[in-house]
């Protein structure tokens, strides 16, 4: 990346010197989770129950209230960090580059700039290339995914639904884009790369790069909606390196048997066998995360 050693200042002082942690380093630690879950969780509690059950890493969250949502509680990831040994991740508001100060200087392994909260920058994302640590950023699609990148995001999370409905229709659709678009890019003319990459607004450099990879420079993480081992062995199967399990997958009887059915359905997504096992026994886990019946009236009349 021709960004490796950028370093940006806010308020005349610059905050990290990024010569010490280049964006291959970065990009390295992120590709470490390859093929595994990243569960969210709002307790120490629950933190643990992730870590027994195989998740790669810990997304440590706020628990659920009115009002913006922000970056949670130091204290709260403190705890979760003292309490596992696999890496933990945590939120910050898009743009907000004072939440993600204070949660490098906890010495967490990863942030995610995360469109879930509130924003604080209607217009500017942060820097990434100003911080030590790997940055984790969301996309809808390609053009998106490849401006983060720019940024200095080092893994990229492809964003489905973000009300924890237990809907993956919104993720499906944005996976099934931005993988679309690279085998759009890869059946390209050299020549005309310049004018897709203009059309998606995106850097031509990362364009020209994600064609000769044949892939996002950077690992993909599918995100929303995931909440069964099918679901999780799906996103594998149409080209995600991994997934991020939310929150609501511990509204049941039995969290640790259903991130675990996950973990395991990731790792041998191509497996039937091992999905069978995965999804058994699972069906309790499943009340209360369903569309509405409204939605599903809407869907049917819309003559899809």
């Amino acid at each position: 990346m021709a960004e490796d050693g950028a370093v940006t200042v806010y308020s005349g002082s610059a905050i990290t010197d990024a010569k010490k942690n280049p964006f291959s380093i970065k990009a390295g630690l992120a590709q470490m989770l390859r093929g595994g879950a990243i569960v969210e969780v709002s307790s120490v509690e629950q933190a643990k129950i992730a870590e027994a059950a195989g998740a790669c890493s810990i997304m440590v969250s706020e628990p659920s209230r009115p009002g913006i949502k922000r970056m949670p509680d130091p204290s709260l990831v403190k705890s979760v960090k003292r309490a596992v040994s696999v890496p933990v991740m945590s939120r910050v508001r898009v743009g907000h580059f004072v939440e993600a100060q204070i949660l490098e200087s906890i010495g967490l392994d990863y942030i995610d700039e995360s469109e879930v909260l509130g924003l604080a920058d209607e217009y500017n994302f942060i820097n990434k290339h100003n911080f030590r640590f790997p940055f984790v950023c969301g996309c809808r699609n390609l053009g998106e995914a490849l401006r983060r990148i720019r940024e200095g995001a080092a893994m990229i999370r492809i964003q489905g639904d973000l009300l924890n409905s237990g809907n993956i229709v919104e993720t499906v659709k944005n996976v099934r884009s931005l993988m679309g678009d690279i085998r759009i890019l890869n059946n390209m003319d050299e020549d005309e790369v310049f004018t897709f990459a203009k059309k998606i607004a995106a850097p031509y450099d990362l364009v020209a790069q994600t064609k000769q990879m044949g892939r996002l420079p950077v690992v993909q993480f599918a995100a929303g909606g995931v909440v069964t081992p099918a679901d999780a062995a799906l996103m594998m199967q149409l080209g995600c390196d991994g997934v991020f399990v939310g929150s609501e997958v511990f509204e049941c009887s039995d969290p640790y048997k259903k991130v675990r059915g996950i973990v395991q359905a990731v790792r041998h997504y191509n497996d039937p066998h091992v999905l069978v096992e995965s999804s058994c026994g699972l069906e309790d886990a499943m009340a209360g995360i369903n569309l509405s019946d409204d939605r599903i009236e809407q869907f049917g009349q819309s003559g899809v």
